[in-house]
């Protein structure tokens, strides 16, 4: 059943790739266009590497305004698939039958709106998480739910460990709906929205990137954990004051009591009756101080 003339991919990473592999494999059977839009650069190209591949029209636009004209000057329905993507489609868009626009989202909603979704699982305590496809509205990550699949938040997992697992959980979600999707049949789930909901922003930061030493050690684990991107460096390395100046920490561990080593510029916390979390930490003015673990 042919309902749609256009199927645009916009985005950046993995999944990114993965779901364009799969758009473009069905276009024959559905008879559409696949396209895709790089909004936000990647690093290794590796979505338009697979559109030189696989003859896939493959557009670089990074001007919100530029974007939001092109696809304003494209024919027929379109369905715009946003993954990993962090352009806002206008209300210009989102309310024209011409488009419809779904959206994945790292969290499950209505829980964590907005940026970094990961993070804020973590940081907040929460056992399980998942992700969200839904259809994209005016409300930012407000639309009905496609579908959800859930996830457990390990004791030592990492932000950006986290986020992998997602998105390898979202493309299987994506799979799955796929032949719905493309035929506009889904049966969708409105979404229970609070009006003072909290959008976390990209600026946001869990707990501000700083802890006390007072603080207790599973709260500064779960800070850690939470802000730690690994070498996408999204949010800045956790600092605290210590004997009245200002360290950050560069890295930490949580190891078995047993392991632990007296070293300049480590601290060892009391995780439980069998581990410790281990800190390094260097002055902030003097990178010479560094610790090691």
């Amino acid at each position: 059943m042919n309902v749609y003339e256009n199927v645009i991919v916009i985005g950046y990473g993995k999944i990114t790739g993965e779901i364009i592999r799969l758009v473009h494999r069905y276009q024959e059977e559905y008879e559409y266009t696949t396209i895709y839009i790089e909004h936000e650069a990647e690093v290794f190209g590796t979505s338009r590497i697979i559109c030189t591949d696989l003859d896939i029209d493959c557009y670089k636009i990074e001007d919100k305004k530029e974007l939001t004209a092109y696809f304003q000057s494209l024919a027929g329905r379109c369905l715009i698939i946003s993954a990993s993507n962090n352009y806002l489609f206008p209300k210009i868009l989102t309310e024209n039958p011409q488009y419809t626009i779904l959206n994945f989202h790292n969290a499950l909603l209505p829980k964590f709106p907005g940026r970094n979704a990961p993070s804020w699982a973590i940081f907040e305590g929460e056992r399980e998480t998942g992700i969200t496809w839904h259809y994209v509205t005016e409300q930012v990550d407000g639309g009905d739910i496609i579908v959800q699949k859930k996830c457990r938040i390990d004791l030592d997992i990492r932000a950006y460990e986290l986020a992998e697992k997602l998105m390898q959980l979202a493309f299987e979600g994506f799979c799955e709906k796929f032949s719905e999707i493309i035929e506009d049949r889904v049966t969708a789930i409105k979404q229970q929205v609070s009006e003072n909901r909290k959008i976390y922003k990209s600026t946001d930061c869990p707990g501000n990137g700083t802890f006390r030493m007072e603080d207790s050690p599973e709260y500064i684990y779960r800070l850690l954990r939470a802000v730690d991107y690994g070498k996408y460096g999204i949010f800045p390395q956790v600092t605290t004051i210590y004997q009245g100046k200002k360290v950050k920490i560069v890295r930490y561990s949580r190891i078995p009591k047993e392991k632990m080593e007296e070293k300049q510029g480590r601290w060892y916390l009391p995780l439980d009756t069998e581990y410790v979390l281990s800190l390094s930490w260097i002055d902030i003015k003097d990178d010479s101080q560094r610790g090691t673990i």
